[in-house]
């Protein structure tokens, strides 16, 4: 049983994340920009207006949760922009990187203060951030972003070792959510039994890896 801050929580694996922890027993913190009935309907703690695009917006929540103790982190916000390589991709790739990249690092910073020896940082990220694993090409901002997400929890893992904070990059896998259409293979709820699953097992020695749920340590 633990404190356990989830960003992006209104919906999609992050209700599912909230609603997991909370059935084991956790104090969740639900973060997310408006909330859902769905997530209302958990009795979970709600910290709505929380855009991790924004540093104002990220810097309220800090000061909401000073004093808090956190035991987990897990940065599930992030949005998927499908685009062709033209003019337009310009800002689409900006706005990816502030949420699915920046955005973990702002969080992070703002709350870590309140993490001590034992908590952990969890990202959820994507294969597509893979540089070995990018056969298809495509799909510039979300792999580009991620990539990025995924070196913020690898410098994140170096730093907070001496705090004793642990970090994973997780993959939850081809989910079916809003962001994939529901075109998806696996379902939210089994995707987050594998996502805490792998929070779970994170050691110092394995501070730093990038996994996926199933438990397949994913390629650089």
């Amino acid at each position: 049983m633990g404190i356990v801050l989830v960003t992006g929580a209104n919906r999609g694996i992050g209700l599912e994340l909230c609603r997991q922890l909370a059935a084991r027993g956790d104090k969740v913190i639900a973060a997310c920009r408006k909330s859902s009935p769905e997530l209302e309907e958990l009795g979970v703690r709600i910290e709505v207006g929380v855009d991790v695009a924004s540093d104002d917006s990220v810097r309220a929540l800090g000061q909401h949760l000073a004093g808090v103790p956190l035991d987990l982190l897990v940065h599930n916000a992030g949005i998927l922009e499908r685009h062709n390589l033209d003019a337009q991709v310009m800002e689409s790739i900006r706005r990816q990187f502030e949420v699915n990249a920046l955005g973990v690092l702002r969080v992070t910073a703002a709350v870590v203060q309140g993490m001590g020896p034992g908590s952990r940082i969890a990202i959820i990220t994507s294969r597509m951030g893979s540089l070995a694993d990018n056969t298809s090409g495509g799909s510039y901002g979300y792999r580009m972003s991620k990539a990025a997400a995924n070196m913020a929890g690898i410098s994140l893992a170096r730093d907070l070792r001496t705090k004793g904070i642990l970090v994973a990059m997780i993959h939850p896998g081809y989910v079916k959510t809003d962001m994939t259409g529901h075109g998806g293979n696996v379902a939210p709820a089994e995707a987050v039994r594998g996502v805490l699953a792998r929070i779970d097992a994170v050691t110092p020695e394995t501070s730093g890896g990038f996994w996926h749920a199933s438990g397949e340590r994913l390629p650089w």
